[in-house]
């Protein structure tokens, strides 16, 4: 349908877990650039729908909620407000932010799979899967963890191995086990309902690989090409699930299972859609049924598999509904060269952003659409954050808008001054700034935001070196009115900016448009030389960016690896208990509270200390393995606990009478057992 016209659009976003916050990979992914192109849409004055939602289905959610000890709801209600507030907080500008919770959705959803069902689309299939007879539960994907027979990683799930990034299934993984109980889980047979996928096959080719090979993105057609060109070709899926949490599925025999999440996920834009025109009192149907609606999905490239195959082939066979037109997807964003990781703790997320860094949304968005992961995976460092600000926005955008105000204010109080005896050279930069806005459309409209955001920074840099080259701040000395007229042209090179950058950059095109004093400003008056006219008050400048020092950034570098080394730490398995022992056993140990008397390395030993201690009965020498985790000045005068009655044990010659005792931590790092406050020596410890 390339260079159709359309009446309306659908553009949906992919429906985020509401299992943890959003971080920047999400963003990157299909949030920021599905929002540019639905506000481009909105300033062309196009009749849009942009929906999303909370996908609250699934293992994630439930996986979620045993390792909190709360319920899935609980879960899913605390991520969905959060998610939701975040969006509206950053500026991503959703219509409607619906969740699969909802009961339109669970309706929406049955009804799909019961109109199916109804035309035989179904294979009922008995097949065999992991069971855990502790738990007595079926296993899901993510209830699998194994080692991945790709790259040996020792935590693969069930269903892609988080190391490699293999898809996978549950039978591939090397030493499987249950997440449930840690146990191994055996086959047992079960009954689902896979969509036999290899009857699309003909359509799918036909739709995606012929009609869309021109405008489709390379990486979504190779994806799509090795799915339908692989040699065994598309197979049957399950579209339900052995699980109590999800939408249960609406057939007879099906007791205790639930919709796959990839089937009902998607159903949740149309569900959304409904939810956001009866709030409107309009028709929801023409944005999901009119051949002249065009629909749009924004996703990252782990979904396109869901989006470009299996959810066209559902709407195909249910019939009724438009197919999208475009699927753009991004590809994955990685952090400080290292994957982004929610289960590692590593990721920038985006709640914390925006209460560490207020009033700067549009410095993430301008960073995370600058770098974006188009055509391949890119990665955000802090330090490139801290460049593209203060090289970028602070010192082109900013710099050239502040001082055509500013100007204008010193010279001419504020009022736009009048246009007149124009010199080749401004029409020449004129003529420029018409062709800017055509530019940055056509590459909005082909998905290319990367190159849109270019465009319209290179249009900055126009009114920036117009600046420099017609130099007002010494004209005026000489030609008031000739001042006049550069400034005029500035003004209205940076209201042109605000309106191109406005899908980028939304709150500082907000700033400028109440610095020049207009309201309504769309994408129809882009390339307008007389957008500000002569006599037009604007009002001071305000600070559009601030720089960002180097210590901002390196905290929050410091930050990421605290916090990785925490997340590792926590994940170090704790070693296991020792043989059960009698309490006359314990007995027979003589722990006591002593104080060091002096201590010093011992020569030739990397590791020991010699200690003398007083014990309440004596004075006794002891060697400690501590050397490299105390120094010896550190330890004078300090209480601590002692096996006193261990057998001595000559080492290095000396004999050592007695054991310190201490706690080694998770990453091997040694801690003194004291006592609280002081204490005699000698006093024991039972």
């Amino acid at each position: 349908m390339k260079n159709k016209e359309f009446k309306r659009y659908t553009v949906t976003s992919a429906l985020p877990y509401a299992n943890g916050p959003l971080h920047i990979g999400h963003l990157a992914g299909c949030y920021i650039p599905s929002d540019i192109y639905v506000r481009y849409l909105r300033s062309l004055g196009k009749d849009v729908v942009y929906v999303s939602g909370s996908d609250e289905h699934g293992v994630a959610i439930t996986i979620k909620a045993r390792k909190e000890g709360v319920t899935p709801q609980e879960v899913v209600d605390r991520y969905h407000t959060m998610m939701k507030e975040s969006f509206q907080e950053f500026g991503i500008s959703f219509d409607h932010y619906s969740r699969t919770s909802a009961p339109i959705h669970h309706e929406t959803a049955s009804g799909f799979f019961k109109d199916l069902y109804g035309k035989g689309e179904f294979l009922e299939q008995t097949t065999e899967q992991y069971f855990d007879e502790e738990a007595g539960q079926f296993l899901a994907d993510r209830y699998i963890e194994g080692t991945c027979p790709k790259c040996g990683y020792e935590s693969a799930y069930g269903d892609q191995c988080e190391k490699c990034g293999s898809s996978l299934s549950p039978t591939e993984l090397i030493n499987p086990r249950s997440k449930l109980s840690g146990s191994v889980p055996i086959l047992k047979e079960t009954k689902h309902w896979f969509l036999d996928l290899a009857r699309y096959t003909d359509f799918l080719k036909q739709w995606i690989l012929e009609e869309h090979q021109h405008d489709w993105k390379n990486n979504v057609l190779g994806q799509c090409r090795s799915w339908l060109e692989a040699g065994d070709g598309l197979q049957a899926r399950s579209m339900t699930r052995d699980m109590d949490w999800g939408i249960p599925v609406p057939v007879e025999g099906a007791e205790g299972k639930v919709l796959y999440v990839w089937f009902d996920a998607p159903i949740g834009y149309i569900s959304s859609t409904k939810e956001w025109a009866a709030e409107k009192g309009i028709d929801w149907e023409p944005y999901w049924k009119d051949e002249d609606t065009k629909l749009v999905h924004f996703i990252g490239k782990d979904n396109i598999v869901f989006h470009c195959i299996v959810f066209p082939a559902i709407l195909k066979t249910h019939g009724g509904y438009i197919l999208p037109d475009n699927v753009p997807a991004n590809e994955f964003l990685n952090l400080e060269g290292d994957k982004i990781s929610t289960s590692r703790n590593w990721a920038v997320w985006l709640h914390e952003y925006l209460a560490e860094f207020p009033g700067k949304q549009d410095v993430l968005r301008y960073v995370l659409t600058a770098n974006a992961p188009e055509t391949k995976d890119n990665d955000f460092t802090w330090k490139d954050f801290q460049s593209r600000n203060n090289s970028e926005l602070v010192a082109i955008l900013g710099n050239f808008v502040n001082r055509a105000v500013v100007l204008t204010h010193k010279y001419f109080e504020g009022i736009v001054p009048e246009a007149e005896n124009l010199t080749a050279h401004d029409r020449e930069v004129m003529e420029t700034l018409q062709g800017f806005p055509d530019k940055i459309a056509a590459s909005i409209e082909r998905y290319r935001f990367r190159e849109a955001l270019s465009f319209v920074m290179d249009f900055c840099r126009l009114g920036n070196k117009y600046l420099a080259d017609t130099e007002p701040w010494k004209v005026i000395k000489e030609d008031k009115a000739r001042t006049g007229t550069i400034l005029n042209i500035a003004l209205n090179i940076a209201a042109n900016v605000a309106i191109v950058a406005e899908p980028f950059l939304p709150f500082t095109a907000a700033k400028i448009y109440e610095m020049f004093n207009l309201k309504d400003l769309n994408w129809t008056k882009a390339g307008d030389t007389g957008i500000l006219g002569y006599g037009h008050i604007i009002n001071p400048a305000a600070l559009l960016f601030e720089k960002i020092e180097d210590d901002v950034v390196e905290a929050q570098v410091q930050k990421l690896l605290e916090a990785k080394k925490k997340n590792e730490l926590e994940n170090v398995q704790v070693a296991p208990m020792k043989d059960i022992i009698s309490f006359d056993d314990f007995g027979k140990l003589d722990m006591r509270v002593v104080t060091v008397l002096h201590a010093e390395p011992m020569p030739k030993s990397k590791k020991l200390l010699k200690l003398t201690v007083e014990t309440g009965l004596g004075k006794k020498t002891v060697l400690s393995g501590i050397a490299e985790h105390f120094k010896p000045e550190d330890l004078i005068g300090k209480q601590v606990t002692m096996l006193i009655n261990l057998a001595p044990r000559k080492m290095m010659g000396i004999d050592s009478e007695g054991m310190i005792l201490m706690a080694e931590d998770k990453d091997g790092s040694l801690r003194l057992l004291h006592p609280n406050q002081a204490t005699g020596n000698g006093s024991t410890i039972s």
